[in-house]
């Protein structure tokens, strides 16, 4: 796909959950009802709860259109990127035309905080999975990793996932992200796991931080710790594992192919070269030119670097 056509959709990018998945992105860069610690966007600059058309629906779909013509384009679409999917108010809509347009299925990645809205419920049941985010087992954990809106509380967002999982029939999947020192620990990892257990997903994903995170103090759960945590939350939970590590086919690339991914989130040379089905020498061509031009930075986490793109001023 040649994200150069494209202002809302990104990719196709290596997902550790979805294989090679087609981004919607339905709002501008960090609007969003949290601001996590550990977010790989960085700081949120729109906390909001306001659910509006965020960026145009008729551009949206007329991309989507397009785009789903191509074959063997991706495993997932999926409604991710830049902030809180569900925010936009036409999200409902934008799901039943990929349904319409295409037999790929359609996932959402949401923060959760809105599932409390009995509109924003309606909006998702069409999908074909919906995972979102639990990162805390009491309100003061919740305050401290994900920074919620004030009108967010964690008994209504958890009471959102409960009247989620009541109505909706296809694949619930709870990512939980841990943070060294903060939620790792065994106590709140069983208030989690009441919270799982009342809502009964259909996977767990457990998860660390692995790029670059909006704070310093966001570090991550060793993978033995990981290991261990999933004994604790049960047989349906699973350590994410890395994506994709080759692409499948190449073809040629361009810097605004691999700018347009590192706008929604950093990437690894080898996360570059799979989701772009491109080889790894073409794509690190490229990014030597993009930093010495200052379009693109790095930053290490880890044993891994990450390539981005400076947050818009």
């Amino acid at each position: 796909m040649n994200a150069r056509r494209y202002k809302h959709l990104f990719g196709p990018v290596p997902s550790r959950r979805l294989g090679r998945s087609l981004g919607v992105d339905l709002v501008p860069y960090k609007v969003c009802t949290y601001d996590c610690i550990y977010c790989q966007l960085g700081r949120t600059t729109t906390r909001t709860t306001c659910r509006a058309q965020y960026v145009p629906t008729e551009e949206v779909l007329a991309e989507l259109h397009e785009a789903l013509t191509e074959p063997d384009l991706c495993d997932y679409v999926t409604l991710s990127g830049s902030g809180e999917p569900t925010l936009h108010r036409d999200a409902g809509r934008v799901i039943a035309a990929i349904k319409a347009m295409s037999g790929i299925p359609v996932a959402v990645l949401t923060n959760g905080s809105l599932l409390h809205e009995p509109e924003v419920r309606r909006a998702l049941l069409p999908a074909d999975l919906v995972a979102p985010s639990l990162d805390a087992g009491d309100a003061e954990t919740f305050r401290r990793i994900n920074r919620p809106c004030p009108e967010i509380s964690f008994e209504r967002m958890v009471d959102g996932l409960k009247a989620f999982r009541r109505e909706y029939t296809g694949q619930l999947h709870l990512e939980v992200l841990f943070c060294a020192g903060i939620n790792d620990g065994d106590e709140q990892v069983g208030k989690i796991r009441t919270i799982i257990d009342e809502v009964n997903p259909d996977r767990i994903d457990v998860n660390t931080v692995t790029r670059p995170p909006a704070e310093a103090e966001a570090k991550a759960v060793p993978p033995e710790r990981l290991a261990h945590i999933c004994l604790l939350l049960g047989a349906k939970a699973h350590p994410i594992a890395g994506g994709p590590e080759d692409a499948d086919r190449a073809g040629p690339i361009t810097a605004a192919d691999l700018l347009a991914l590192l706008r929604r989130r950093p990437c690894t040379l080898e996360d570059l070269a799979a989701g772009l089905r491109c080889h790894r020498w073409e794509a690190a061509k490229l990014l030597e030119r993009l930093c010495r031009e200052g379009k693109a930075h790095t930053r290490q986490q880890g044993e891994k670097v990450y390539y981005f793109v400076p947050e818009p001023t």
